[in-house]
């Protein structure tokens, strides 16, 4: 194990696994989103191997939380752009907790820039964050699971994959990789692993971002409202409990796509008027 890699400093151990105790690794599971697809799945029943990069305080709460609601967990620390360390975090989830039955690839790299700013230094690392560390995640799971069962890889898409724009350049080729890399994942790993997307509207403030503004984006939609992040936690666990589902996305977004915007919805300001239907 790498100085980039540690377990869970709590000093209560994980409970020894009931009979029939599913497992879940969630990457990027410390914070915001992942957080609450986390405690969604540890409340139906999910041991959950918390990922975390650097947020080794919240990852600690979130492991006592779980662990309060009669669940197993773990926090594993690993930087997703080293592959070596990448190619780790699935043995070492199952040495701590058993044999994992779900991957929730939901950490993201979610740097700005464009097609005047593009380089290739950025675009690297979000195809390494963003593409390379959910496949190497899905290949694990794929050797790790016994002949004769199932696993599931959920991968965390955006929907503004559906309503293209010019803003973060790399992570939307990232991003739309991985929508491609979910297709033919499917196909690839079938019938071991399910593989499956889901791709949230505007669901938390980002960088930025006022409230304010946000809550104006939030709004642009046909229904009135994006996603929440317990859209997206349920969501998760629909997928993960659903085994005729794989080789497409979910979209969850207030049907946001279908509203054509040209710039990024984080960039709407509250002086704007939603643009009509």
């Amino acid at each position: 194990m790498s100085n980039k890699e540690t377990n869970a400093t709590s000093s209560q151990p994980p409970a020894t696994p009931a009979p029939g105790a599913r497992v879940a690794l969630v990457t990027g599971a410390a914070k915001r989103i992942g957080r609450h697809i986390a405690l969604a799945m540890a409340a139906r029943g999910w041991d959950i191997a918390v990922h975390y990069g650097r947020s080794a305080a919240e990852a600690e709460s979130l492991i006592a939380e779980i662990r309060a609601m009669g669940r197993r967990a773990v926090a594993l620390s690993c930087d997703l752009l080293d592959e070596e360390a990448t190619r780790r975090l699935l043995p070492r989830a199952v040495a701590a907790l058993g044999q994992v039955q779900c991957v929730v690839n939901n950490a993201s790299l979610f740097e700005e820039d464009d097609a005047q700013s593009f380089s290739q230094a950025g675009m690297d690392r979000h195809m390494r964050a963003n593409l390379a560390a959910p496949v190497m995640l899905a290949q694990a799971l794929h050797a790790a699971t016994p002949a004769g069962q199932q696993a599931c890889v959920i991968n965390l898409l955006d929907q503004k994959l559906y309503n293209l724009n010019p803003d973060f350049l790399s992570y939307t080729l990232s991003k739309a990789a991985l929508q491609c890399a979910t297709t033919t994942l499917a196909q690839a790993l079938a019938p071991t692993v399910r593989v499956v997307g889901i791709a949230p509207g505007i669901t938390m403030v980002s960088g930025e971002q006022s409230a304010a503004d946000f809550a104006t984006a939030h709004q642009v939609t046909p229904l009135g409202r994006s996603s929440t992040p317990e859209d997206i936690a349920n969501t998760v666990c629909f997928v993960a409990e659903s085994g005729a589902i794989t080789g497409t996305t979910l979209l969850v977004d207030g049907g946001q796509h279908l509203i054509p915007l040209q710039r990024d919805v984080m960039f709407l300001a509250t002086a704007k008027t939603p643009p009509a239907l």
